[in-house]
C-alpha cells in the first residue's frame, strides 16, 4: 500500500518553497511554515504561513469528506 504525498508550494519573487507531506505529518508540516515565518532570513511572512496552513486543514478536510462519501452509513 502506497502513501499520498501531499506538495504545498510557494513561488514569488524568484523565490521557491515546497513542503511535501504525508496525511500523518499534518503538524510537523504547520510547526514548519510557523518556522519558516519566524525566521527573519527568509521572505516567509506569517501571511504564507496562515495561508498554506489553511491550505492544509483544508486538503485534510477533503479527505475526511472524501473517506466518509466512499464508506456511507446506513443509518
Amino acid at each position: 500500500m502506497s502513501r499520498a504525498v501531499n506538495v504545498l508550494a510557494l513561488v514569488r519573487d524568484g523565490q521557491r518553497y515546497v513542503f511535501m507531506y504525508d496525511d500523518n505529518s499534518v503538524e510537523t508540516v504547520l510547526s514548519s511554515l510557523a518556522a519558516f515565518a519566524s525566521d527573519p532570513e527568509l521572505d516567509f511572512t506569517w501571511y504564507d504561513a496562515a495561508m498554506l496552513s489553511q491550505r492544509v486543514r483544508q486538503l485534510q478536510a477533503d479527505e475526511e469528506e472524501a473517506q466518509t462519501e466512499d464508506f456511507p452509513s446506513f443509518f
